[in-house]
């Protein structure tokens, strides 16, 4: 909500200290549908031929998350510690257990505890594989750090080309209304000889040009391509959290310790606290 509160915020003082100063929204108001559709139009249509349809399509889910904020809550974080906590005691106490939950975890009894974490592909997609490579002894912690980093930074810039897209388009909208506000130069030039009256308001619709461009690059697109830039860095945390996990256990730590190395990498306004974590976990061994 605090994007939505930010644009009526931008909106009302901009507009209002207008009117104050003793502006007319006439002008304004008369030329916006016929800039509007120019610089809009023309920011929409670079857009779209210069970017691919995921990139695209991400956009629109990234525009609803600058709305809703993070996807992963306080819950989401500490319901991530309690799966691994539970993947991990099964794989100490048999390898050849956990297997049966790697290979189909839309049929493990563990990962249905979890129905938020178990439909993101990404998060799945990172425990069974990093697991999966453990019981193929592939135990070199350095190398499955490296795997990991590559793995998170790869992701982290996949979920990022949503908030490029939108900066580019933010950087191209100051020219765009400069573009706008050329071409009502040219229809003013094209009318020279009406009254001054008349070309007064001609070359002041032509300025709403520069105006839309350079308001909704720095007041609109803007503000939400960074917003959207430090969602996806907070909801990459929870990632990084199951590789702490699973590179704290390569290093022989017992489950409370990995655990509680993630939890502290966890950021500070959704990490849940270590009583928190402790009593959800002995939730789980009273249940089992």
């Amino acid at each position: 909500m605090n994007a939505i509160l930010g644009l009526v915020v931008t909106i009302g003082m901009v507009f209002g200290g207008y009117l104050l100063a003793g502006g007319h929204m006439e002008i304004i108001m008369h030329a916006l549908p016929f800039e509007g559709m120019m610089i809009g139009g023309a920011a929409i249509g670079a857009f779209l031929a210069s970017n691919d349809f995921n990139t695209i399509k991400h956009t629109g889910g990234d525009l609803m998350a600058a709305i809703t904020g993070p996807k992963w809550k306080k819950t989401d974080y500490q319901d991530l510690l309690c799966l691994m906590t539970e993947l991990l005691n099964v794989l100490k106490q048999n390898p050849v257990d956990i297997e049966a939950h790697i290979e189909e975890p839309q049929s493990s009894d563990i990962f249905q505890k979890y129905p938020k974490i178990l439909k993101d592909h990404d998060a799945i997609e990172m425990i069974c594989d990093t697991i999966r490579s453990m019981l193929m002894n592939f135990d070199n912690v350095h190398q499955v750090e490296e795997l990991l980093e590559k793995h998170l930074e790869s992701l982290l810039e996949e979920k990022q080309h949503g908030s490029h897209a939108l900066q580019n388009m933010a950087d191209a909208l100051p020219a765009l209304g400069i573009v706008a506000a050329v071409l009502g130069v040219i229809k003013t030039m094209a009318s020279i000889d009406k009254p001054p009256e008349i070309l007064g308001g001609m070359i002041g619709g032509a300025l709403v040009g520069t105006f839309l461009g350079v308001f909704l690059a720095y007041g609109v697109v803007g503000p939400f391509a960074s917003r959207i830039r430090s969602i996806r860095a907070e909801e990459h945390f929870f990632y990084s959290m199951i590789g702490e996990v699973l590179v704290s256990n390569l290093h022989k730590n017992p489950v409370n310790i990995c655990v509680e190395v993630a939890r502290r990498h966890a950021p500070a306004r959704v990490r849940p606290s270590f009583n928190e974590i402790e009593q959800a976990v002995r939730g789980l061994k009273q249940a089992a």
